[in-house]
C-alpha cells in the first residue's frame, strides 16, 4: 500500500516519489538503475522505521483515524475464510457501520463483529463514518447470543470515533443499547477477544470491548473522548495543533500507554510505516495473536471464564498510596 500523506509523512512521499520516477526513466529508457535503487530503498526503509518508531500521541491519533489502514473487513478477507455476513437487529434496521458473521479462523468457527468505516465519500456515508447506531450494537448483541447458543468465540474489531449522536439514534435507545451490550458481554459464557484496530472512541467502542483479553494494534488508540474534545472541555481549545498534542498525552490513549496501566493485555507489533503500509503482515500477527489466544482461553470452563473477565474489569482503577 502507499504511504498516506500525513504532515509527518512528507519525507518519505518524497522519497517514495523519487524512487517511482527512477523506476519509470529505466523502464522507458531500459536503464539498470539497481545500484541507484538500492541505497535510496534502504533510506526509504530506515526513514520510516525512525519517523514510526517516534511518533507523538497526537500523530498516532492521525495514522488511527487513517482512512487507509485496514478496516473489519480488509481483516476479514486476509485472516478469515468463509466469512458469512449476517444482517440486522430484528428491531429496526441493518446498521451498515458494524458488520458481523459467522468466519473460520485457522479452520475453527468463530463469530466475527467489528465496526466498518468507509474509504470514498459513498462508503464513508454509507457506513456512517463508522458511527453505529443503537440497531448497530443491537445487531451486535444479537450475534453473540447466536455465538454463545453454538458455543463458538466471539472476534471484535473496534474502529469508531464514537457511536452516533443524533436525535434519532438517541429517541431509539442509544445508550440504552450500549449498556445493554457491556451487561451482557460481561457474562457471555464463551471466549471474548476484542482488538482496537483504529480509534477506539467513547462508548462506541466500549460497546464491543468488554472481552476477556483486549488487544491493540502497535498506532491504534482507545480513549474515554476525542482529542478535540477532551482539548475544548479542559482548556477551551479544540482546534489547535498545541492543545491538542497536550490532550492527546494527558490522555494516555496510546497502545503503550494504557498496556503499561493493564487497560488492555496485548500490543500487536504493526510493520514500519503502520499497518496501511502492509496489510497482510498486519493481518498475519493479528491472526496469530488471535490464534494464540483463543487457545488459552478455550481451556476454561465458562463459569470461570466469566468470573475472570468481571475480575479483569472491577480491577481496573483501583490503586495504592
Amino acid at each position: 500500500m502507499a504511504t498516506a500523506s500525513l504532515e509527518f509523512e512528507k519525507p518519505l512521499v518524497e522519497l517514495e516519489k523519487q524512487i517511482e520516477e527512477l523506476k519509470r526513466l529505466a523502464g522507458e529508457r531500459q536503464l539498470d538503475v539497481a545500484g541507484e535503487l538500492a541505497p535510496l530503498q534502504k533510506k526509504l526503509a530506515e526513514l520510516r522505521d525512525e519517523i514510526y518508531r517516534n511518533l507523538s500521541p497526537w500523530q498516532r491519533v492521525l495514522v488511527a483515524r487513517s482512512n487507509k489502514r485496514p478496516f473489519t473487513l480488509d481483516y476479514l478477507q486476509l485472516a478469515f475464510t468463509d466469512f458469512v455476513e449476517l444482517h440486522g437487529d430484528r428491531l429496526y434496521r441493518e446498521d451498515p457501520a458494524i458488520v458481523g458473521g459467522w468466519a473460520r479462523l485457522d479452520g475453527e468457527s468463530v463469530m466475527v463483529i467489528g465496526h466498518q468505516r468507509g474509504r470514498d465519500t459513498k462508503e464513508i456515508v454509507k457506513r456512517n463514518f463508522g458511527m453505529p447506531h443503537p440497531e448497530g450494537y443491537r445487531k451486535s448483541l444479537r450475534l453473540m447470543k447466536l455465538a454463545e447458543k453454538f458455543h463458538v468465540p466471539v472476534v471484535t474489531f473496534i474502529d469508531t470515533m464514537g457511536a452516533w449522536a443524533g436525535l434519532g439514534a438517541e429517541e431509539r435507545g442509544q445508550s440504552e443499547a450500549i449498556a445493554r451490550n457491556l451487561f451482557e458481554m460481561s457474562r457471555l459464557e464463551v471466549p471474548i477477544i476484542a482488538t482496537v484496530i483504529g480509534e477506539g472512541g467513547s462508548g462506541g467502542a466500549l460497546g464491543l470491548g468488554v472481552a476477556d483479553r483486549v488487544m491493540m494494534l502497535e498506532n491504534s488508540v482507545y480513549s474515554v473522548i476525542s482529542v478535540e474534545g477532551c482539548a475544548a472541555i479542559l482548556w477551551k481549545d479544540g482546534k489547535s495543533p498545541e492543545m491538542r498534542e497536550k490532550s492527546a498525552s494527558a490522555l494516555k490513549i496510546t497502545a503503550a500507554d494504557l498496556y503499561e496501566l493493564r487497560i488492555i493485555d496485548e500490543i500487536i507489533p504493526e510493520p514500519p510505516g503502520g499497518a496501511h503500509a502492509d496489510y497482510q503482515t498486519t493481518a498475519d500477527s493479528l491472526k496469530e495473536a488471535l490464534l494464540r489466544n483463543l487457545d488459552e482461553l478455550r481451556r476454561l470452563k465458562p463459569d470461570k471464564l466469566v468470573r475472570r473477565r468481571r475480575e479483569k474489569f472491577l480491577r481496573m482503577g483501583q490503586y495504592l498510596e
